[in-house]
């Protein structure tokens, strides 16, 4: 089972390796918050390990039998007129794994077609989904694996992509329950077809991820590592006279770099039906920010709470001034009915 473990490790992270290309990525989607929790605890927390059917989008290993027979739905008003819905469902099989089904769209909203005049020539809408069917197993008391097939259509008018991408996830979880860390491989696939005969690599990324409960205090920390295949994360732009400049708030710190690869979050947690949670995202607030007046950007919060067998949830994710995304998730667990 260590030998399974060790090659299993290795090969993703050379997958993963090959995959991670420079230039534009497509279906970006992908890395979007599918739910309150994980949206109000930074966007990304794959090391936190808990009876959420929603962290099986996070990371594949999440998939246990403590999430059987759970159905989640989530929806996010983004910004503007763009909608993000989420679906999961888990079953566990035993002596077999669990397996889940999952279903991620982004609904862009509808937009006006005009030819090169001018003229209106009537609406057409944007959307993407993804298909996220995933599995996962024991592998010891501590250890899971999981892994994710996700099938992509993006449509954009009458330009149409289909793709093929999967996570590649492991938990590790201490036997009181009060550590776990998580090692995920996102988005390694391809463009199965392209929009206009031009291919656009994936979004591939490796993640990891640890969540500490005090033992003596009604909180959780939770910390994740992502974009760890690029260190170096300034952009150009362009400064209005065709000239290109570099992200200028981005001036090479080293303490900058590090916290732009990391999201913070923070769950107080008096009881089983009651939560609150904070979360912090660096490179959203330095990226997403205006310097004499930064506000909020990059901070998010959330709550939730369990009544009769359902649990509710909201979260909010302030991205700029102009925006803030809430987040809305309900979840139950059909074999309680």
């Amino acid at each position: 089972m260590k030998k399974l473990l060790v090659i299993l490790t290795i090969l993703t992270c050379c997958i993963a390796g090959n995959a991670q290309q420079a230039g534009t990525y497509t279906y970006d989607f992908l890395n979007l918050a599918n739910s309150a929790r994980v949206g109000a605890l930074g966007g990304n927390q794959v090391g936190l390990a808990d009876d959420d059917i929603n962290l099986v989008f996070n990371n594949p290993a999440n998939l246990t039998s403590a999430v059987n027979t759970d159905l989640t739905l989530s929806y996010v008003p983004y910004v503007s007129d763009i909608n993000i819905f989420y679906s999961g469902y888990a079953h566990h099989v035993e002596g077999v794994g669990t397996f889940g089904l999952g279903i991620h769209t982004i609904n862009y909203g509808n937009f006006d077609r005009a030819d090169e005049d001018g003229n209106l020539q009537g609406t057409f809408s944007a959307a993407e989904y993804a298909i996220q069917l995933s599995y996962a197993k024991k592998l010891s008391q501590k250890l899971h694996l999981g892994i994710s097939i996700k099938p992509v259509i993006s449509s954009f008018e009458q330009y149409n992509s289909f793709g093929l991408a999967a996570d590649i996830g492991m938990m590790y979880q201490s036997t009181n329950q009060l550590f776990s860390a998580g090692l995920v491989v996102k988005n390694v696939g391809s463009q199965i077809s392209t929009y206009n005969n031009t291919y656009e690599s994936m979004p591939t990324d490796v993640q990891i991820g640890i969540a500490k409960k005090l033992a003596h205090a009604p909180f959780r920390l939770a910390v994740t590592a992502q974009d760890l295949l690029d260190w170096n994360l300034k952009y150009s732009v362009s400064n209005g006279s065709g000239d290109e400049i570099e992200d200028g708030g981005n001036n090479g710190n080293a303490f900058d770099q590090m916290m732009r690869h990391i999201a913070l979050g923070i769950e107080f947690v008096p009881s089983d039906n009651f939560w609150v949670d904070f979360g912090y995202n660096h490179r959203r607030r330095k990226e997403l920010g205006i310097g004499s007046k930064m506000s909020t950007v990059g901070f998010s919060w959330g709550f939730g709470f369990k009544v009769y067998k359902f649990r509710f949830s909201y979260g909010s994710a302030r991205y700029h001034l102009a925006g803030t995304s809430n987040h809305f998730s309900l979840s139950t667990r059909l074999s309680d009915f």
